[in-house]
């Protein structure tokens, strides 16, 4: 598969590498209204909230040039191609955000449990399983292991819990129950869950410690329901287009056309784009970095949601020092996060784009009408016809 102007010769050595910066939204969408979140900037707010952002390497690429961000100031000749996406698909969850990155767009949200999951689906799962259930709530991962932790060691049942996304989160004590049976329990609930019970993600949710000091571990996994559509990760498989993952990135797509290298927090992420950006010749790394998200935005953590974008910052110059003539760094999101509003959940919000690469022309590429936008410029990039439901703009980068 091939665009008019790439030949195979000629697309022989590309890579290309997304990093989504999870939750990291920039400003609203046209649609935030109708999902509640008036008021969010996830990152215009937090700068805002802090006094200004000192982020002198994504200033250098354009993020100041892209939206209003206190610290971070436009600057006249950005050494990255800089603009933002729109969200088109319905929904904010992390699921969404990526699938449309990737050329999917859903029409209906993914189902959310505000009250939580009803009693069939609980009781075909403990059926299943050989375990109760306790909670069936909406709440914080940290809360409901306090709340519930205790009579899971007396009890032996499952801790099952939801939030504002559409997730059936499971929680377990590491020596109570069993990783691997976690896992398998995981496995029974996604097969459970179709529609019209059809979540975005089964999440297995492992801790451990003692009354006043659990935590939980790294040994999360998430189950994802299959993509209902060609991704841009298929369109890669079939062309035969190496691909790797970071982060959770596989799990999103439920490890189709896609594995992923997990990693506990950003530092390790950072690493491990490093690691792939050494080695592979040719093809494609879709990486997540979660923190923002996970640690800050979904607990209201100025300060931390500050440091984390302040470290990235910091360890950019090492990724785009190991970028080789053929390559192309996108940095983007998947939905808001914002630290600063009430809410604890996602944002529907816009997105950064920066772009970087010996390649690439400094300037706009515009506010863009979906985040598959994204996903078909990564697919011109390679030689392919597949666009998903985006528009590729990767003329508008590329220097002459």
């Amino acid at each position: 598969m091939t665009t008019g102007g790439a030949s195979d010769a000629q697309t022989v050595s590309r890579r290309a590498i997304i990093v989504v910066l999870d939750g990291v939204g920039c400003g609203a969408a046209p649609d935030t209204a109708a999902y509640g979140d008036t008021g969010s900037d996830t990152i215009g707010n937090v700068a805002r909230a802090v006094g200004g952002l000192h982020l002198p390497n994504l200033q250098r690429l354009g993020l100041g040039n892209l939206t209003s961000i206190a610290g971070v100031a436009p600057v006249a000749e950005p050494t990255g191609a800089w603009g933002t996406m729109l969200p088109r698909s319905a929904g904010k969850d992390s699921t969404t955000g990526h699938w449309e990155i990737a050329g999917l767009h859903l029409e209906q949200p993914f189902p959310t449990y505000p009250h939580g999951f009803p009693p069939e689906v609980l009781a075909a799962f403990s059926a299943a399983t050989g375990r109760g259930v306790l909670a069936n709530t909406v709440a914080s991962g940290t809360a409901v292991i306090t709340d519930f932790a205790e009579a899971q060691q007396q009890s032996g049942s499952w801790i099952v819990y939801t939030s504002a996304d559409s997730v059936f989160q499971i929680a377990a004590h590491e020596e109570w129950i069993p990783l691997e049976e976690l896992y398998r329990a995981c496995e029974i609930a996604r097969a459970l869950l179709v529609a019209p019970h059809d979540v975005s993600r089964v999440i297995a949710r492992p801790f451990v410690g003692t009354p006043g000091a659990w935590r939980r571990t790294a040994n999360r996994r998430d189950y994802s329901i299959q993509p209902p559509g060609t991704t841009l990760l298929d369109a890669l498989a079939l062309a035969g287009i190496p691909r790797a993952g970071v982060g959770k990135v596989d799990d999103l797509f439920a490890g189709r056309a896609l594995t992923s290298r997990h990693t506990v927090d950003n530092a390790e992420g950072i690493d491990a784009l490093l690691e792939w950006l050494s080695g592979p010749t040719r093809g494609f790394c879709f990486g997540n970095l979660v923190d923002f998200d996970q640690l800050f935005g979904h607990r209201n953590d100025v300060q931390g949601f500050q440091g984390a974008l302040e470290a990235f910052d910091r360890a950019l110059p090492r990724l785009l020092a190991a970028l080789r003539e053929d390559d192309l760094l996108f940095l983007t999101a998947d939905h808001g996060n914002d630290p600063t509003t009430p809410s604890t959940d996602h944002a529907r919000e816009r997105v950064p784009v920066l772009v970087a690469g010996a390649r690439v022309r400094g300037g706009s590429v515009g506010e863009r009408d979906t985040f598959s936008d994204l996903g078909a410029t990564v697919a011109e990039w390679f030689g392919l016809s597949w666009r998903g439901h985006g528009t590729s703009f990767l003329t508008s980068l590329l220097a002459s």
